[in-house]
């Protein structure tokens, strides 16, 4: 099916740009333009969405590629499996806990790098920030594989 690969296409294309488009362009700007904290609730409150964007792009790209190629090629289908799993760890598990560590902190400008907390917090950024580059990765593969 035509039409399938290349809505297969697009939602890869798309999943990939908004990836690094969020961590490698937005986030630093606005942690360069920014004091810690406002970059933070910025960054903190666009996640949910960011994440729920990787999880429809990369529902839609399996679907696609099951009705356009089946399971003939497995490489392919297995890459967007593990970059939606990631996705979904970063979304329902690393978020959340991220984002309770940070109403716990109150203030990065304000509380030391080494209160627990924040040291709790770098491990999280730390993981988020590997998943970021799994998907990215996973996401430039997918572009170029027929």
């Amino acid at each position: 099916m035509k039409f399938a690969e290349t809505v297969y296409r697009l939602a890869i294309a798309l999943w990939a740009g908004g990836n690094a488009i969020f961590t490698l362009m937005l986030t630093p700007i606005l942690f360069k333009t920014e004091s810690r904290d406002i970059a933070g609730r910025i960054v903190g409150n666009l996640f949910p969405g960011y994440f729920r964007w990787g999880m429809a792009c990369g529902v839609i790209a399996l679907v696609c590629r099951l009705l356009g190629r089946g399971f003939g090629q497995k490489a392919p289908l297995v890459l967007i499996v593990v970059m939606l799993l990631v996705t979904s760890f970063q979304a329902f598990y690393v978020e959340p806990k991220a984002a309770a560590l940070k109403q716990q902190i109150g203030s990065f400008e304000t509380t030391t790098k080494d209160h627990p907390l924040r040291k709790e917090f770098s491990k999280l950024h730390g993981v988020s920030a590997i998943c970021n580059l799994v998907v990215l990765a996973g996401g430039v593969v997918l572009v170029v594989l027929p």
